[in-house]
């Protein structure tokens, strides 16, 4: 049986929600970057369903989300003058810090690290949630492991429905990549993850902040596999000069673009405009959604033209390459 799509703003669901977090079951949820699949951040058994639900390997940690300052203290162990510069500037919001963890926090959670990645999220049925459960809320993405993000809550019933016990409908997330991921345990901050908090942001607050490689075998922290948010039709990134592809005799291709042409393209069977304008953040706003509806269409390929590697557009282009990746 499916989970039930209920109303976020029908506060008996909220109710529901939490009472459902407590009793160790899962909730889906929406917050400002994608939909998350949530659990108790302190009930190992309730952890291992979502691993279980999304088939996700155990060496990859997830984020815990807080509400509130005196939640955070219950995850992390300290915080640095760095730390809190970043709090106090992007916090609530789509960045996540990871930081030395309490021994509370279970290693299923942190994949057996010492540290802990958490945020707190900018989304209003995001922060009622984590109120009414009364617990720090651990929470993936709510899509099978590797597969593109869901930004909607049809998107989670259409992957994970059958896996858990309720999705709370806040309608589609208004940022649409994840959280900008930094770590704070070495002599340097570091980006792990980019998102739509760009490093130009984060550089301005706390000065240099070094790029972390972005292929790992041993992740430290979401979203650093070399093949992420993938779709199941091979996906090919065109040169920056935009010159469209030569197709293959009988080739059904799709064709991802940033802004509108003057010109349709009729060699293919499907287009997705991510901004009429190319803005980059309705862009980003777009792009899952865009790359499920190119997924569905039984497509040979999709092809992409890319977008300049500054501000959001780090962000964007880091998940289409992992997209791409075999």
């Amino acid at each position: 049986m499916n989970a039930q799509i209920r109303p976020a703003s029908d506060p008996e669901f909220i109710r529901l929600a939490g009472e459902t977090i407590r009793m160790g079951g899962l909730v889906a949820f929406p917050t400002e970057t994608v939909y998350g699949l949530g659990c108790d951040a302190f009930n190992p058994d309730a952890a291992a369903k979502i691993f279980e639900a999304k088939q996700r390997p155990q060496f990859d940690p997830l984020i815990v989300h807080v509400a509130d300052r005196t939640q955070l203290a219950t995850v992390v162990t300290a915080l640095t003058s760095t730390a809190q510069q970043l709090i106090d500037q992007f916090w609530p919001g789509p960045l996540t810090l990871v930081l030395p963890k309490q021994l509370t926090i279970p290693d299923l959670v942190t994949a057996g690290l010492e540290t802990v990645a958490v945020r707190m999220p900018n989304h209003p049925v995001a922060h009622a949630l984590i109120r009414e459960a009364g617990t720090p809320i651990a929470a993936p993405s709510a899509n099978p492991f590797g597969y593109v993000s869901p930004t909607t809550a049809q998107h989670v019933a259409d992957g994970l429905g059958s896996m858990i016990d309720l999705i709370l409908d806040g309608g589609p997330c208004p940022v649409g990549v994840e959280s900008t991921i930094v770590s704070l345990v070495g002599p340097q901050a570091e980006l792990l993850r980019p998102g739509s908090i760009t490093l130009e942001q984060l550089s301005a607050v706390i000065g240099p902040v070094r790029r972390s490689s972005s292929v790992i075998d041993q992740p430290t922290a979401p979203g650093q596999l070399a093949r992420h948010y993938a779709t199941q039709t091979p996906v090919k990134i065109l040169p920056f000069d935009k010159t469209r592809p030569t197709l293959q005799h009988n080739e059904r291709a799709g064709l991802l673009i940033f802004s509108q042409t003057s010109a349709t393209d009729e060699r293919f069977a499907a287009i997705e405009v991510l901004s009429i304008t190319g803005d980059l953040r309705e862009a980003a706003h777009h792009l899952f959604a865009a790359l499920r509806r190119l997924d569905a269409q039984g497509l040979d390929r999709i092809y992409v033209e890319p977008c300049h590697e500054e501000g959001l557009g780090m962000a964007i282009m880091d998940r289409l390459r992992r997209c791409a990746a075999l």
